[in-house]
């Protein structure tokens, strides 16, 4: 997990960010990414990509992240700017925010498998980052806990969809939740299976 990042230090890079989204795939609810910088000397065996812990482990991870990075920072893209630019586009879009949110700025990015563009710093997309490495697999624990607190937040709100239990994917719970209620307003209108409903 620290091999990609201790190659960079080699070559003299020391703010190292490392980028992922969470919330592709749901039918409702923002996508939300998050960055992270971590001192070179700080490592933590606990940190894997967000989807291989458990609900607690994560957590406890999302609170020692914030607690021990030389930086961090999170961006939401709302669903109705995922409707209007689309998902993938708005994944690039919170991914930038967050980078660009970071004291220090990043000498170099890492991002899971998406490239960001941005100006004047050098950055590599790797597959399955979140997998492969330190500070993207932290960013990912991140986003994906940020995310689910959001959607536990629109449960209160909007409890007939059951966000609290499959935060936005299309499980039968939350088709069913559709077909008898309709969408409401945080539901991704562009999205199959939503968008043959306008």
């Amino acid at each position: 997990m620290y091999e990609r990042e201790q190659h960079l230090r080699q070559r003299h890079f020391r703010h190292i960010a490392g980028t992922d989204e969470a919330g592709r795939g749901p039918l409702a609810g923002p996508v939300v990414a998050a960055a992270v910088i971590f001192d070179p000397d700080y490592h933590n065996d606990a940190i894997h990509d967000s989807k291989q812990l458990t609900a607690l482990q994560r957590e406890q991870l999302f609170i020692e992240i914030k607690n021990t990075a030389l930086s961090y920072a999170v961006a939401i893209i709302s669903q109705a700017k995922i409707d209007e630019i689309g998902i993938l586009n708005a994944s690039k879009l919170a991914m930038r925010q967050a980078v660009l949110k970071l004291d220090p700025t990043p000498d170099f990015i890492l991002t899971d498998a998406v490239a960001l563009n941005i100006m004047g710093i050098p950055q590599e997309a790797i597959v399955k980052g979140d997998q492969k490495v330190f500070c993207i697999a932290a960013a990912s624990i991140l986003a994906k806990v940020t995310r689910d607190h959001l959607m536990q937040k629109y449960h209160q709100k909007y409890p007939v969809y059951g966000f609290d239990q499959h935060m936005g994917y299309g499980t039968e719970l939350h088709m069913t939740a559709i077909k008898t209620h309709g969408p409401c307003p945080i539901h991704r209108m562009s999205f199959t299976p939503l968008n043959v409903l306008k």
